[in-house]
Formats: structure tokens, C-alpha cells, sequence
């Protein structure tokens, strides 16, 4: 069983409620706040393991929040987000959100969510990072997939290995773009668009229908094992 300690930041009861049964049924420890400056105020004296953050609170936004705990922790930060509100889900993880889960969600999508959060709480610095039949090189700057080498150019290898270090995370357009071409093009959303293309021709046995790298809309993408999705 796990031990680790979730802190919990919303501000319907019935939520909490449900959020603080379900998660010490799944062995974490769970601290509770239902605004934003008791959830700072929670964090700073027990520094929690993961957060789960309302990004709708009365006394200040989750935004604030967020980028407030970031500035200091390094906790993953899961976001409850209301359906349909894609802008303020952006900045969310723009402010040093991980992940996001909509509401209403379900609670083991969540579980699930914060389970991969958990693990990859810093990004892998293994030379050689494998992800389903994906496996890519650091060192040697080489890619295979089932065995398969894929030529790639220095962008695209670029692009592939931040999304495969932050193996599972939803990484967002600007904060794709800056890691790989630099503070410059944190607007330049087509340059992405097309080298997330080339990359799927090249990595993807059906490019129309991806696997590994998968498109949240409005968001960002994330690249996942889809032998663990299945």
C-alpha cells in the first residue's frame, strides 16, 4: 500500500468527502482544504507528495495557487477542471500544473492520473528511455521502434525527447515549444503541429490513429506506452 500524503484543495464538501474516502481507501494519506490560502498554508507546514487542486476556489483562482506552490515545490499538481473550459485548463498547466481531470470525472480515471503523476515525480535522465516498443537513445541520438530504426532530424529527435522524458505528462504547446526552439516561439503553434505530424508518420503504425503520441485538445499532447493504456 502507498503511503504517500495527497492534499486535497476544493471547496464543494461533498467533494472532498468523496475524494478523501476514496484516496485513503487506496492507501495515501490525505490532508484537506477548501481554499486557496489554507491549501499554501497545509502545504507549507506538511509538504504533500501530490496535490489535487480545485481550480475554482471563493478566495483566490487555483491559477494562483498553483504557480504560488510551483514557485516552491515540486509536488505534481493534478487540476479539477469544469468541462469546456479549455483557456483556463491551458493556463493552469502553464502556471506548473501536471495534469488535469474534468468535472465531474470519474474516480478512478483519477486514481489512475495520479498513480502516473506519482511516479514520474521528476522527468527520467536514463540514457536510454523505453516506452512500449519505442526505444530512444539519449546518448547516441538513436530511435527504434519494434526494432525498427527511425530516422529523425535533430528537431524532431529533440521534440521526441522531451515528450519522452516527461513520459505520460500532458506538456503544453508553449511550454513544448520553448524547450525545443527556444523563449522565441512559445506563440509558434503550426511549427508544432507539423513536426508532431512528421513524427507520427515515422513513429506511429497507423499515423491517422496514434498510439504513442496523443492530442489533448486545446491543451497539448502527452506521449504514452500503449501497451500500459490498454
Amino acid at each position: 500500500m502507498s503511503s504517500e500524503l495527497v492534499l486535497v484543495v476544493d471547496d464543494e464538501p461533498q467533494i472532498l468527502r468523496a475524494l478523501q474516502t476514496n484516496l485513503r481507501g487506496a492507501g495515501y494519506e490525505v490532508e484537506t482544504a477548501s481554499t486557496g490560502e489554507a491549501a499554501l498554508a497545509s502545504a507549507a507546514m506538511r509538504p504533500p507528495d501530490a496535490v489535487i487542486l480545485d481550480l475554482v476556489l471563493p478566495d483566490r483562482s487555483g491559477i494562483d495557487v498553483c504557480r504560488e506552490l510551483r514557485s516552491w515545490s515540486t509536488a505534481p499538481v493534478l487540476v479539477l477542471s469544469v468541462v469546456g473550459d479549455e483557456a483556463e485548463k491551458v493556463a493552469a498547466l502553464d502556471a506548473g500544473a501536471d495534469d488535469y481531470v474534468q468535472k465531474p470525472f470519474g474516480i478512478e480515471e483519477l486514481l489512475a492520473r495520479l498513480r502516473a503523476l506519482l511516479r514520474r515525480a521528476g522527468p527520467s535522465t536514463e540514457p536510454i528511455l523505453e516506452i512500449g516498443e519505442l526505444v530512444i537513445d539519449l546518448d547516441k541520438h538513436l530511435v527504434t521502434v519494434g526494432g525498427r530504426r527511425v530516422s529523425l532530424t535533430p528537431n524532431e529527435f529533440e521534440l521526441l525527447r522531451v515528450l519522452a522524458q516527461n513520459e505520460g505528462k500532458l506538456m503544453t504547446h508553449p511550454t513544448i515549444l520553448r524547450e525545443v526552439w527556444g523563449p522565441a516561439y512559445g506563440a509558434e503553434s503550426h511549427y508544432l503541429h507539423v513536426y508532431v505530424s512528421q513524427l507520427r508518420r515515422k513513429l506511429e503504425p497507423d499515423p491517422a490513429r496514434p498510439r504513442y503520441l496523443l492530442t489533448e485538445p486545446g491543451a497539448g499532447y502527452r506521449l504514452v506506452n500503449p501497451v500500459a493504456r490498454s
